[in-house]
């Protein structure tokens, strides 16, 4: 028999785009590189780190019943990813991420996660009809939710009942998208992972470090915050403490998906028992062995 997913990866699963060069770039520029189509997207990455730690996530998402959704599909089950409950929409094309990154900088990116927003709510079904849970039974464990949802199904989910006894952590998924978490800011069993600008624009400030950001995000009411500012200080803060700690000096190769890499290696770390310190660690390390290139 199948075994229950240990926690639920809600948010984008798409295909991702990268060029990379190590060479500098600037706007117009046409450089060598190399270019990689691989699986992604917050949500996935997150789950795909998780199966790294022995975990094995559920992915809570949309892809099309097209050539690229069944390879996507083909791809996460490989790595052990729990695809059940996945919407397969014939009506939807699978939604894709494309960025070029010189130096290990991002230089631009485009999401088209189009789909994930037409499918709204119906990507939640299973925590409805009883695969994953229902209303009087919501799910009880760790999910983890990105903000490529709307704003309106975000503002849902943060009154939901079927979210009322999940242990939720929360990416924005990215600057442009952060302040769509606003309705579960201060929401009672939330834990948000966002960096320094998405901090400042989530509180309307301009956070000089990430415990400035920490302090202001705390202020406003949230519950428990990990903000990161790069190869600086990381920091974990509630009402009642703050934390920190210094990511280990490492050469930068790529920086996309090193945020859901620190927030995966965190939510692992703590569900392997670690205590709040070295969960903190484990997440700085695990990220800063993704930049490098470390971890594949």
């Amino acid at each position: 028999m199948t075994r229950n997913p240990d926690i639920l990866c809600i948010g984008s699963v798409l295909w991702d785009i990268i060029g990379r060069t190590d060479l500098p770039m600037a706007l117009g520029n046409d450089k060598p590189g190399r270019i990689a189509r691989l699986p992604g997207g917050v949500a996935l990455n997150i789950a795909m780190t998780l199966a790294r730690f022995g975990l094995r996530p559920a992915l809570l998402s949309v892809v099309g019943d097209d050539p690229a959704g069944r390879e996507l599909v083909a791809a996460c089950t490989a790595l052990g990813l729990d695809c059940a409950p996945l919407l397969v929409d014939a009506e939807l094309p699978t939604d894709q991420y494309m960025a070029v990154e010189a130096q290990g900088a991002l230089v631009a990116a485009l999401a088209d996660a189009h789909s994930l927003e037409a499918a709204g709510a119906r990507i939640l079904a299973p925590m409805a009809d009883g695969r994953l849970g229902r209303a009087d039974a919501p799910w009880a464990g760790p999910v983890a939710l990105d903000g490529n949802l709307t704003e309106a199904l975000l503002a849902e989910i943060a009154e939901s009942p079927l979210f009322a006894r999940a242990d939720l952590r929360i990416a924005p998924a990215s600057p442009g998208k952060a302040e769509r978490l606003r309705p579960l800011l201060t929401h009672p069993r939330a834990t948000l992972y966002v960096n320094r600008e998405e901090a400042g624009l989530l509180t309307g400030t301009r956070p000089a470090n990430a415990a400035a950001a920490a302090a202001a995000l705390i202020a406003a009411g949230a519950r428990r915050v990990l903000v990161t500012a790069g190869a600086e200080m990381a920091v974990d803060a509630t009402p009642d403490r703050v934390l920190s700690a210094v990511p280990p000096p490492v050469q930068a190769r790529r920086i996309t998906g090193a945020g859901d890499t620190f927030m995966a290696a965190h939510i692992a770390a703590e569900l392997a028992g670690a205590d709040p310190e070295e969960a903190l660690r484990a997440a700085v390390e695990g990220a800063a062995a993704y930049v490098s290139g470390d971890i594949a």
